[in-house]
């Protein structure tokens, strides 16, 4: 007996997620159809229907067991037979792959007919152009009735070959036929766009959208006449960007800004190579600054709470990334032709506007990562460009002192507003001025001490003390591995500017005794080699000396981590003292060496087993001392 239409519509409901298969097998073996259960009610019940009214006089009728034993319907937990299994293959098989299969094989047969009668001229060029744009839309059309019956992604595929049929009509009737106008086809294709795009959002498609961005994106390369169309070109580019915004506003679909960014970047770039000019720069600076703005303001956009994939999640902070370095890359090329000077200012002023973008994210709230990760990004941005500004505006070693005041001003910033990622970047403006003061500034200096690379070091040596400062006051562990490394880099620095002013001082004085005739070499020797002995007794000495003040500095501050730092250098004296100064030094400088180390090293030794600043684990006993 036919099942009534009613309990067919229950069975969809109820058994939505078992396949056809399922359903084929109980309509075969005559199963009864069962109305909706409810949570609440335990037993599962069939409500009598006219299809079994014979049942109905009876109360038994209208509950019926599970473990109903019919001699003809087999328990619902009962595993299905395995015959079912491969009707279900066949089925598909036959209802999917062969539907493919088919298709593909038709619109092979198609092309070749049609190849065939275009070599055979059966048909012109008006009627090739029109049946393409006749077979795009039908199968645009056509994929309609798939998407209907819930094959969406056939469906897709269907309109992808159909909306690709009528570009590539539209481009042969431009480019190889020459029966439309630049103007009309633009115009076609637009259109093409226009209508794809709102496929996109009448669906919810974002595949779709994709496509209607590929093919405006591909547009000006099909009608290139190879002219140069500044102003029309990136006129279109920006209006497909900001189209390509407008979905972003309304749709969580990231994806569309990468591809946009990326159609738009290779479209100015195959522009840029071809035909600027120095004379084109405030046009062509002024469309980059709107791509940039443009795309500077869509990972603020794109910003939604939609659930989504890791990798999609953090698109806007990639994408701010790549739109910074290519829009002053950008810039770079164009302005350095004019005046280099002007980048510096334009970089601090890309610093401002990433400042005022970090703010914004922050203002808004968000929580989840992605909006921690744009905000942090766009902190990161602004310090890179303002220390990029730095080389670019200054020389020498003034972009050095410029790198460690930026470093300063974002520690005290950054301790100010307890950010650590402020912090690591200070550190890593600290670590280029660092690298940049030890190989590659060159100082020429015409007086001691009081010259610029002792106040380099010094700079360097204030922001390092800062540093182990802030670092100091804190109770975790990076923050002392820190304040350790910049006590010793601290220390490390001062050692170094110091014994470079005693090079330097000897360099002068060895420079008086060069040679001027051949027969004063041998007393032009005797002084030469005077003057390096004192020097290295110098170096000696200087040492010894800060040694002396770390190993007091230690004792003082109760610092043992300092302490170390004075034993090690004293102990390095005591090597060159040792070694090199007793085959090298005169026996003057080398007595007083020997005498100042060792009362020294005495002297040390007595503070230490005296321990008059109480440093021994154990508190010592009155009267023992």
């Amino acid at each position: 007996m036919e099942t009534p239409p009613s309990d067919l519509q229950v069975i969809r409901q109820l058994l939505a997620d078992l396949t056809t298969r399922v359903y084929r097998i109980e309509r075969q073996l005559g199963i009864q159809a069962e109305p909706k259960i409810q949570p609440s009610v335990e037993p599962r019940t069939v409500v009598p229907t006219p299809a079994s009214p014979q049942r109905s006089d009876t109360p038994a009728a209208s509950v019926v067991k599970e473990t109903s034993a019919t001699p003809t319907i087999p328990p619902r937990s009962s595993p299905l037979p395995s015959a079912p299994a491969e009707t279900d293959l066949e089925s598909r098989i036959a209802s999917h792959w062969f539907n493919r299969i088919g298709i593909a094989a038709l619109l092979i047969g198609i092309s070749y007919f049609l190849k065939f009668a275009f070599e055979n001229n059966w048909i012109g060029p008006a009627g090739r152009v029109t049946i393409g744009l006749l077979a795009g839309i039908a199968i645009v059309v056509w994929s309609e009735r798939f998407r209907a019956k819930g094959y969406k992604a056939f469906s897709y595929s269907l309109k992808a070959v159909g909306i690709g049929t009528l570009y590539l009509s539209l481009w042969a009737a431009f480019q190889v036929y020459h029966l439309v106008g630049s103007g009309a086809a633009f115009t076609m294709m637009l259109a093409v766009t226009a209508a794809t795009a709102a496929m996109a959002l009448a669906e919810d498609a974002q595949i779709l959208a994709a496509f209607a961005l590929a093919g405006g994106f591909t547009t000006p390369i099909l009608l290139s006449t190879g002219q140069n169309r500044e102003l029309a070109l990136f006129s279109y580019v920006a209006i497909l960007d900001l189209a390509t915004l407008f979905l972003v506003t309304f749709r969580p679909w990231r994806r569309l800004l990468v591809m946009s960014y990326a159609g738009t970047l290779l479209l100015y770039v195959g522009w840029y190579s071809s035909f600027y000019t120095r004379p084109q720069l405030g046009l062509t600076l002024g469309f980059a600054t709107l791509f940039f703005t443009i795309f500077a303001v869509a990972p603020l956009v794109a910003l939604q709470p939609e659930q989504e994939i890791a990798f999609f999640a953090v698109i806007p902070a990639i994408l701010a990334f790549v739109n910074a370095g290519v829009y002053f890359l950008q810039a770079y090329a164009m302005i350095e032709e004019v005046n280099r000077a002007y980048m510096a200012w334009f970089a601090l002023a890309l610093a401002a506007i990433y400042i005022f973008l970090s703010r914004q994210v922050h203002n808004r709230k968000h929580t989840e990562e992605a909006a921690q990760i744009l905000y942090f990004l766009h902190l990161a941005v602004a310090i890179g460009f303002i220390t990029i500004a730095i080389p670019i505006r200054l020389d020498a070693h003034w972009i050095t002192i410029g790198w460690f005041i930026e470093a300063g001003v974002l520690l005290w910033v950054a301790n100010r507003i307890n950010s650590d990622f402020l912090n690591v970047l200070a550190l890593t403006a600290l670590a280029l001025g660092v690298v940049r003061l030890l190989f590659f500034d060159n100082f020429h200096t015409t007086q001691l001490i009081f010259n610029m690379r002792m106040a380099t070091y010094a700079v360097a040596v204030v922001v390092l003390g800062a540093v182990a400062w802030y670092a100091g006051h804190r109770e975790d562990e990076a923050a002392r591995t820190v304040a350790a490394v910049s006590l010793v880099a601290l220390n490390a620095l001062a050692l170094i500017a110091l014994s470079r002013e005693v090079t330097d001082y000897y360099a002068r004085q060895m420079a008086v005794y060069r040679p001027t005739v051949l027969n004063q070499w041998r007393g032009v020797y005797s002084d030469l080699h005077r003057v390096e002995i004192e020097r290295d007794f110098t170096y000696s000495a200087l040492w010894m000396a800060y040694g002396a003040m770390l190993m007091a500095i230690g004792f003082l501050r109760r610092s043992a981590f300092v302490r170390w730092q004075a034993l090690l250098l004293i102990a390095a004296t005591i090597g060159k003292v040792f070694i090199y100064d007793v085959s090298q030094l005169d026996r003057g400088y080398r007595i007083v060496s020997f005498i100042v180390l060792g009362v020294l090293l005495l002297a040390i030794s007595f503070v230490y087993q005296r321990d008059w600043l109480q440093l021994s684990a154990k508190p010592k006993v009155k009267g023992n001392a």
